[in-house]
């Protein structure tokens, strides 16, 4: 029986997902795009996680991009990979409601770069590689990469994608694409440590906040009006007493996401 292409882990709140692909530097193929789509769909609708972390096998590469063999053959995605397809791109854009933490354990180009853009927060190896080489091919950063700008200085945006050129991980920590360094062998732990704290904080506040710092980095009007309903929801939530109550008795808050 072959390996599957995504190994799943549970550690307490917080659901590990592994690109298992080494033998092709984790290379995203069809299947490979839609179990990770369901997965993070899963994810988002199970009240037992609480925070995912997406990591690849091996040393060699966390994600190398599209699979080019498979895409320079073509073929049609089936029905349920068009859903996981679907699930994907709303992770990619920010809109999934469970946090994501990327666990860079080796180098992340093309579409592993931009699946990394995807996450909220990232920890990275001290030897990675990050770059969006799609213009040497051809092709453009169609996975979310062409909107960098939003996130690093324009002309650094544009240097990146019109060059091609990789930059390593400290420069990558300097422009914020990445939130934490570490040795190779230390980046899941190190991503699990960030996951956990992620996870114990209030479920329901988690989304609010996410969804609210997200769409003010690019859209601060909407951010204003889904602020103003988010705080109807959240500061009336039973976990905002029990947060409140949690404190006043110096006690660890038991969450119901509510």
């Amino acid at each position: 029986m072959s390996e599957p292409v995504l190994v799943r882990e549970q550690r307490g709140t917080v659901l590990v997902l592994r690109l298992n692909r080494p033998e092709a530097r984790n290379s995203l193929t069809l299947a490979l795009v839609s179990d990770l789509g369901l997965a993070l769909e899963a994810a988002e609708q199970d009240a037992g996680v609480r925070c995912v972390v997406i990591t690849g096998t091996g040393d060699r590469a966390f994600c190398a991009g599209m699979d080019l063999r498979e895409f320079s053959q073509g073929g049609e995605p089936t029905d349920e990979t068009k859903r996981g397809m679907k699930a994907f791109q709303r992770f990619i854009r920010g809109d999934l409601a469970v946090p994501v933490v990327g666990a860079a354990n080796a180098t992340a180009v093309a579409g592993g770069f931009e699946l990394l853009l995807g996450c909220d927060v990232v920890v990275s190896s001290e030897t990675a590689k990050f770059g969006l080489p799609e213009v040497t091919r051809g092709l453009f950063p169609a996975g979310g990469g062409a909107f960098l700008g939003t996130r690093i200085p324009l002309a650094v945006a544009l240097e990146l994608t019109l060059t091609g050129d990789p930059i390593d991980a400290s420069r990558a920590f300097a422009l914020g694409l990445v939130n934490e360094v570490v040795p190779a062998a230390e980046v899941l732990e190190a991503a699990l440590r960030l996951a956990e704290r992620i996870a114990r904080n209030g479920p329901l506040a988690i989304r609010a906040t996410k969804e609210l710092v997200r769409t003010a980095a690019t859209n601060p009007e909407k951010a204003r009006a889904l602020h103003d309903e988010w705080q109807a929801t959240v500061f009336a939530s039973d976990d905002a007493k029990e947060g409140s109550l949690a404190f006043i008795e110096k006690r660890s808050p038991v969450w119901t996401g509510h």
